[in-house]
């Protein structure tokens, strides 16, 4: 099993979540957080005054597959999320040990 985790721009969250519901994942995790990588943020100008603003606001998508779904997940992530302009986000793969599902206790992939 793999972690997948996704850092996208926070308009095109509903397009990606439409896309991972249609390709048949069935849960998934989203998290405001912010950041920043090649874009360095920008600047503002409020009442006169400049503003450097470093991190930017992002979504963190989190999502448990099996193995083989893995391409399938990323391929529709970045389909759907990319604009073609710095920003878009990055995409990690991390392996996954074990998964528990608490009510049930079911292990493994039967926990996804």
């Amino acid at each position: 099993m793999k972690k997948i985790e996704a850092i996208i721009k926070p308009f095109k969250l509903d397009e990606v979540k439409d896309a991972l519901v249609e390709a048949g994942i069935g849960g998934m995790t989203v998290t405001e957080v912010k950041g920043f990588g090649q874009q360095k943020g920008h600047t503002e100008i409020y009442r006169g005054t400049e503003y450097v603003i470093d991190f930017l606001p992002k979504i963190k998508i989190e999502v448990v597959v099996r193995d083989e779904d893995v391409q399938k997940v990323i391929d529709t992530i970045v389909k759907s999320a990319q604009t073609g302009r710095v920003g878009d986000g990055k995409i990690f793969v991390i392996p996954v040990e074990e998964v528990v599902r608490i009510r049930t206790n079911e292990r493994g992939e039967a926990a996804i």
